[in-house]
């Protein structure tokens, strides 16, 4: 979240602490609905903090396609659900970073770690316009409902191009803005920052990345959608 707004962090800091002390969590859902863990069918073993923390709309791992031996970055990581998922994916051949710019979520997701036995994962302090990692150092960006909350999308791509090696992939669940605010109620707080499916997708390609596909899944009101986003960094030929 670049320089994302006070009440955005605070929002996540209250969400980390009340898991942390073993209350519910006010947005989170292990249910069925647009948000929350109920995108996953592959929660086994997790720690329970983790899973009831998710503030997702979606399961980026179901379309990032990760590869035994990948190295993956998950732009705001949150409690660590799609990091430690990831790492299970990836194998001890591979590894999970996982970004977020909310320090109680990141002591969350650090816990949740160890709690879950994963060797082969990071977590690291910073927002999803100033990755702090090098050129060409990942395989596989995800994100999950993160994206959305910028208000510097083109810093996010040029981001996520930038860490990419040539022919990395880009999975990302987020919230899209898919038609004028035609008034019906939504849960949704970040509307004034979602962005248009076109817009999006011209984003994406300005960054430099191609085959690009925005689909989307569910309504969630007030003309916005949760959707499903792919890319991939060109090859150097």
């Amino acid at each position: 979240m670049a320089e994302p707004t006070d009440p955005v962090l605070a929002r996540y800091a209250e969400a980390a602490r009340r898991v942390d002390a073993g209350d519910a969590c006010d947005g989170c859902s292990a249910g069925d609905g647009p948000f929350g863990a109920g995108h996953y069918d592959d929660l086994a073993g997790l720690p329970d903090a983790a899973v009831r923390v998710s503030l997702g709309c979606g399961n980026p791992l179901a379309v990032a396609d990760l590869q035994p031996g990948d190295t993956v970055l998950d732009l705001g990581s949150g409690g660590g659900i799609d990091v430690l998922l990831s790492a299970r994916r990836v194998g001890p051949s591979g590894f999970a970073y996982g970004l977020d710019a909310t320090v109680e979520m990141l002591d969350l997701a650090r816990r949740n770690a160890a709690d879950a036995g994963a060797t082969n994962v990071e977590f690291l302090h910073g927002t999803i316009e100033d990755v702090p990692l090098p050129d060409a150092s990942v395989d596989v960006v995800i994100s999950n409902c993160v994206v959305v909350l910028s208000v510097d999308k083109d810093a996010t791509f040029n981001e996520i191009a930038r860490v990419l090696r040539p022919g990395g992939r880009v999975g990302i669940s987020d919230i899209v803005r898919a038609g004028p605010d035609d008034g019906t109620p939504t849960a949704v707080t970040c509307g004034d920052t979602a962005i248009a499916v076109d817009a999006y997708d011209d984003a994406l390609r300005r960054a430099g990345l191609a085959t690009v596909t925005i689909e989307l899944t569910d309504p969630v009101g007030a003309g916005l959608s949760n959707a499903i986003i792919r890319a991939r960094k060109p090859s150097v030929t």
